[in-house]
């Protein structure tokens, strides 16, 4: 069964960053200060809200963090039965299906009511720690598609001016910048149309991901 080539890959895992990028920006601007793909922010925020921040929610972070695991856990069961790619299309597949499900919350209930709420948080935490575990199985270097850290850490670190090889820089900054469009379409959308706008571009993304992902295997059956 073919693979997609290096170039089409990155390409593909690129627009998954910016698929985080859109969620998390309509999560943390319509859910209550809560991502849904970074965790990292979550944990913090947990620790502001136990230290008494009020305008934090230990229930949405904490219900993030749960929700991404139980995706993450999904996704690598299901890493473990499949070769990497093949894993990757199963779980872009149930993301799609996840997103999907968002989107109708979100313009049936929207983020108005405490349960619209809490379940658009489970469902994209679980779309996303899916995408999350199918990536990190592929090991594609500084296309992690949800932490940025280590890939600006990598970006100066690994540069010639530190002495390094210099390797993969235009990576190092598309991936950035990926996130970056992410935010801004997803916080555009969010604040300035529907929150099911912003999120059913995220499912047109995810969907044209899956198509690409897709089409080496029809041509290998051929």
């Amino acid at each position: 069964m073919a693979d997609p080539e290096p170039r089409h890959l990155a390409a593909l895992l690129l627009t998954l960053t910016v698929v985080t990028g859109i969620v998390d920006a309509v999560s943390f601007l319509g859910l209550g200060r809560v991502f849904v793909a970074n965790m990292t922010g979550n944990v913090v925020f947990l620790g502001f809200a136990a230290a008494g921040e009020t305008t934090l929610s230990v229930l949405a972070s904490l219900t993030a963090v749960l929700a991404f695991l139980a995706g993450a856990l999904a996704g690598g069961r299901l890493a473990r039965r499949e070769d990497d790619y093949d894993a990757l299309r199963q779980a872009t597949a149930v993301q799609a299906a996840l997103i999907a499900v968002a989107v109708v919350l979100a313009a049936a209930l929207g983020a108005t009511t405490r349960l619209g709420g809490e379940l658009l948080i489970v469902v994209l935490g679980l779309a996303m720690g899916l995408q999350n575990a199918a990536v990190r199985r592929i090991g594609a270097p500084d296309l992690t598609t949800t932490v940025l850290t280590m890939t600006l850490t990598g970006f100066a670190a690994d540069s010639k001016a530190a002495g390094g090889p210099g390797s993969h820089p235009l990576r190092k900054v598309a991936a950035v910048g990926a996130m970056l469009v992410g935010a801004f379409a997803g916080g555009l959308l969010h604040l300035h149309v529907a929150m099911w706008v912003a999120l059913t571009l995220a499912l047109v993304l995810v969907l044209g991901v899956l198509t690409a992902l897709h089409r080496p295997r029809r041509k290998a059956a051929r």
